[in-house]
């Protein structure tokens, strides 16, 4: 089954509103003379205050070559959670996906699997799409546990999600090793985990959903990597995170999984 590839840029706390704006500025200059049919779909996750500008720099021209997401929700619909965002508020972004599960929310904010399962389940009862993270330490690399760490990361975050639902999820593998350290997985070993993790759906929700079901890679990608990532036979993509932070080297990883786009 062809799978759409997709890069989706994670801006992390980086840009304010003017940042925000100049950097779309950028992306657009650098993709309006691109076929987009022959290349992947493109997503930004700015933070949650420049999510206002970043709707109204993409609509102003009517593009639509760039998707939005979010980089983080709330589940409950409303009430006294200071500081969270529920899915309602992010409506009125139009966005598309959601990220959530990401190691930084996990290790840094206590974010639990049951949480992030409530989330996903938000998510797709906004009308948007969950980018979902899972991802193992160097700890448990080394411990031989990546396996069965991430199978129950995902086992988890898909609980009671339908078959159909799921199907239209994307997963983020990112080995929390390799974020932002300029160290990056072997492309056969991501694949290989890639692949697990598909085998893992397979397993809960059925081979449509695993078949249709987009698994991202997210650990340091460049575009000095991308080309062989998206050789692997079961990448579909990639979430970026420091390359995302600049027009022209986003879009160089665009451009790097075309391949996997005209395959």
């Amino acid at each position: 089954m062809s799978r759409k590839p997709i890069i989706a840029g994670n801006w992390k706390m980086h840009n304010n509103c003017n940042q925000t704006v100049e950097l779309i500025e950028g992306l657009k200059n650098e993709l309006k003379s691109k076929d987009m049919s022959n290349l992947p779909e493109v997503v930004i996750a700015p933070v949650f205050t420049s999510l206002y500008v970043a709707r109204e720099e993409l609509d102003k021209c009517g593009c639509q070559k760039i998707k939005l997401a979010a980089q983080n929700c709330y589940y409950e619909p409303k009430g006294a959670f200071t500081g969270e965002i529920s899915l309602d508020m992010l409506k009125d972004f139009n966005l598309t996906y959601v990220i959530i599960g990401h190691s930084e929310r996990r290790q840094y904010f206590g974010e639990t699997d049951e949480m992030i399962n409530k989330k996903a389940h938000a998510i797709l009862e906004n009308g948007m799409l969950p980018i979902i993270c899972c991802g193992e330490t160097l700890e448990q690399r080394e411990q031989g546990v990546t396996d069965s760490h991430i199978q129950n990361q995902i086992t988890k975050a898909l609980e009671g999600i339908s078959n159909e639902d799921c199907a239209k999820c994307i997963i983020a593998y990112e080995p929390i090793w390799a974020i932002g350290t300029g160290k990056t997985c072997d492309s056969n070993e991501a694949n290989r985990v890639i692949k697990m993790i598909r085998n893992t759906v397979k397993a809960l929700k059925g081979e449509m959903a695993a078949n249709s079901i987009r698994i991202l890679y997210g650990g340091s990608v460049k575009p000095e990597t991308i080309e062989e990532q998206m050789a692997q036979s079961d990448i579909d993509g990639a979430l970026v995170g420091g390359a995302s932070l600049k027009a022209e080297s986003f879009v160089k990883i665009v451009e790097g999984a075309s391949s996997k786009v005209m395959a």
